[in-house]
Parts: C-alpha cells; sequence; structure tokens
C-alpha cells in the first residue's frame, strides 16, 4: 500500500536537511562585516567579491548586484538593445529572462526549446529572427549548459549580441570552459536556493568595455561606475539602483570557496539517482553530455505516461504521481510555467497604454500563444522536480528517494484506481497543463 493510502512512509520525516547550508565559517565573514560597521553596499567585501567571480569564470569585469534579474537587465542594457528592438530567449524558463528585456523597452521574442534538454533549441532561434534583432538570451536551464557553439556560431552570422542566463548554472562548463564567459554578458543569481547562495542577489560578468560601462550606468543611478567606488553624482542616462550590501557579498564569498565541492556533491546525489531512476519506465532522467558539465541546480525528470501504455492527460498524470511521493517522503518542487503564456503577453500592456509594444519605433504586431512551442507545452506537462539534492543530503536520502520511486511506479494501479471519474473533473491548472 502507498503512503497516501495510508501506509508508512518510505522516507521518514526529518530526512530532507534544509540548504543553504549555512557553517561557522558563514557566519563569521558576516559578523565581521557587521562588527566592522560594513552593512552598507558597495564595500570591501563586494569589491572582493567582484574580483574572486571574475576569476572563477574568467572574465575581465564582474559586477555584483541586488538580484538576477537586475543582472540580466544590466545585460540587454549593456548590449545596447532597447526601444524597436526584439531580443529572443526561451519560452521555458523564470519570468525574468523575459521580462528584463522588457525592462528596457526591447521586444522579447520566444523560441522553442528542444524536448530532450529542455534548453532553447538553436535551429528554433534562427527562425525567429529578423531586421529588428538584437541579442539573445540562452538560458543554462538547471545547470545544464546550452549548444553554446551553435548559439555563438548564429549570433557572429547575424550580428547579434549574446546574454546568458546563467542563473542556475554556477560552475557549469561547456568544453572546459565557465558558462557566461561565451556571450557578450553573463549572468549569474545568488537567490538562497542557488548553488551558489548569498541570500538574494546576482552577479554581472563581461569582457567588453563598452557593455561594462552601459551596464554600470544602469546599475547606480546613471552614473559612470567608478573602479575606486568614489562618485561623480552625475547622470549620463537613466538608471537604478542595483547594488547589495557587504553583509549579502561576505556571505557569498565564504560559500564561494565551497562551491566546486558544493558541486560535486550535488552531482553525486543527482547521478546516483539517474543510475536507479533511469529503469522505471515512465521516469526519463536529465540528460548529460561528455562536453558539458551539468550541475544541477535542480534534479528534474519527466514523468511520461505515454511511456507505460497509459492513456491519461500527462498533467493530470504527473499530479497523481507528485501527490504520491510527497505523501512517501520526497520533496517535490513547483511546477513549471509557459512565459508567453502569462498574462503579461496577452494583455501586451506592460507600462501601460501598451508600452512597449505599441511603440512607434517598434511598430509590428507581435502575439504571445503557448501552441506557438509545442515542446515547452510537452515538457512542461511532464515535467517535476525533486528536491534535496544539496549537502549536507548524502546517498542515504538519495538511496529512500529511489525507494519511493520505484514503490509508487510499481503501485500505479493503486494510485490510479480512481483516475477515470477523477479526470472527466480534472481540469489543467493555469499556465502549466
Amino acid at each position: 500500500m502507498l503512503a497516501i493510502n495510508g501506509a508508512k512512509p518510505t522516507v521518514p520525516k526529518g530526512s530532507v536537511k534544509p540548504w543553504p547550508e549555512i557553517r561557522r565559517e558563514d557566519v563569521e565573514a558576516v559578523m565581521k562585516m557587521l562588527e566592522d560597521g560594513y552593512i552598507r553596499r558597495s564595500g570591501p567585501a563586494s569589491k572582493e567579491l567582484e574580483r574572486a567571480w571574475a576569476d572563477y569564470v574568467g572574465s575581465k569585469h564582474c559586477i555584483v548586484t541586488n538580484s538576477g534579474t537586475a543582472a540580466l537587465h544590466m545585460g540587454v542594457a549593456g548590449v545596447g538593445a532597447g526601444p524597436g528592438d526584439e531580443v529572443i530567449t526561451t519560452p521555458f524558463s523564470w519570468t525574468s529572462t523575459a521580462t528584463c528585456i522588457l525592462h528596457h523597452n526591447a521586444i522579447p521574442v520566444f523560441a522553442d526549446i528542444d524536448r530532450y534538454t529542455l534548453n532553447i533549441s538553436p535551429e528554433a532561434i534562427e527562425e525567429k529572427i529578423t531586421d529588428r534583432t538584437k541579442a539573445i538570451i540562452p538560458v543554462h536551464l538547471y545547470g545544464l549548459p546550452c549548444d553554446l557553439e551553435k548559439i555563438m556560431e548564429i549570433a557572429r552570422k547575424h550580428d547579434l549580441k549574446v546574454i546568458e542566463d546563467a542563473c542556475q548554472a554556477h560552475g557549469a562548463t561547456y568544453k572546459g570552459k565557465k558558462v557566461g564567459t561565451f556571450g557578450d554578458v553573463g549572468c549569474f543569481s545568488l537567490s538562497s536556493n542557488k548553488n551558489l547562495p548569498g541570500g538574494e542577489g546576482g552577479l554581472f560578468v563581461t569582457d567588453d568595455e563598452e557593455v561594462y560601462r552601459r551596464a554600470g550606468r544602469i546599475w547606480q543611478f546613471g552614473e559612470d561606475r567608478q573602479e575606486d567606488g568614489s562618485r561623480k553624482y552625475n547622470a549620463y542616462g537613466m538608471g537604478w539602483m542595483y547594488c547589495t550590501t557587504d553583509t549579502i557579498a561576505a556571505f557569498t564569498l565564504s560559500q564561494l570557496k565551497r562551491l566546486d565541492w558544493i558541486n560535486e556533491r550535488i552531482r553525486e546525489n543527482c547521478h546516483y539517482l539517474s543510475e536507479n531512476l533511469s529503469n522505471i519506465k515512465g521516469v526519463r532522467v536529465p540528460p548529460e553530455f561528455p562536453d558539458r558539465k551539468h550541475v544541477f541546480f535542480i534534479y528534474k525528470v519527466l514523468l511520461c505516461p505515454e511511456d507505460l501504455g497509459i492513456d491519461l492527460p500527462p498533467g493530470y498524470f504527473r499530479g497523481k504521481v507528485e501527490s504520491a511521493l510527497r505523501a512517501e517522503g520526497v520533496e517535490i518542487g513547483r511546477g513549471e510555467f509557459i512565459i508567453p503564456d502569462m498574462t503579461l503577453f496577452h494583455q501586451k500592456e506592460g507600462y501601460g497604454h501598451g508600452c512597449p509594444w505599441s511603440c512607434h519605433l517598434y511598430g509590428r504586431d507581435i502575439e504571445y500563444r503557448a501552441e506557438d512551442y509545442p515542446n515547452a507545452m510537452w515538457s512542461v506537462q511532464r515535467l517535476t522536480g525533486v528536491m534535496g539534492t544539496k549537502p549536507p543530503n548524502d546517498l542515504v536520502l538519495m538511496r529512500r528517494y529511489v525507494e519511493a520511486f520505484h514503490k509508487v511506479f510499481e503501485n500505479l494501479d493503486e494510485l490510479l484506481a480512481n483516475s477515470g471519474n477523477e479526470v472527466k473533473k480534472w481540469k489543467p491548472g493555469v499556465l502549466v497543463g
């Protein structure tokens, strides 16, 4: 009998340890900033983090920001995208990947994903290029690098800028090189659930001096960024306040010292899951490639009823399996969504009065429909996330997770016993299918 029907759960309560793992050295790093009076923004810890992250990924410039969203907006501005321009990105990511384009009055254009990798399809990118296209934002989703060689080749062919959304891919590599350093800009998030957590924050990297100058103006009130931290208090253009505090920078620096170790522990856990879940019919584990290092921000699996010959709506089947796994003690993450299926993109209001879509500098009509991205729609109905793969969780927990998966899939008849009646009443969730 399954736990959802009253049996004992496979994973005992309290087995999953929370993330981030906060150690004594992390606390001491933050306390030192407080004791030294550095709770302000852009102090010595922020400068040290900028140098450390630039060295880690191999970039010339780094700016620490208050969010990954801010870093992405700075990237859009830095490459010169603005009113009348189009920027191509994936429909299958966090909202900020698209709204950062709107933040600078450019128009998001979505290119469908590859159903196998879940990353943006290079072929779909090329189909979406017009005379208005200024840049591409590929997302290294869940820590798996995109096919950067093909994307960069397309960018060079069409003279386009590339902003890498690496917010979920700290330390991931493509052909031995850190992601975030292939395009004109790399953007990372430091929110508390990331492999490199800071609480909240972001990192912007570039090798381009002009991109760095433009991005710096967005970062702080439109002012030119001075390397010594001084200010001239003169705005040269529109700017925001995207700085962060030294307490966050200090915590991130402490975590950065363990990032490679953290990533390897995550990879060990996820590899164990893949090795032991791949033999369950109906479960498709995340792909890996010999030329890419996947850092598994979240371990995502596809739950596919068609692989089992089960004629049920995929979203319904996924929901039933998720409920059973949760009852067994497996932590299951949030559902996914298709960005262009959000109300924002249906109504196209933006800043009001239809801006930026109604801007005379654009002068085109664009429609956003979920059905235009069939691979994203297929994936969103089947995808679920397995949480608890980050340290200090280890193979002890992973073994229990595997046992829970096997238990659920070996008892699908019990789980789906009333599905005939339930499906008649079931309706797909908003956005997620």
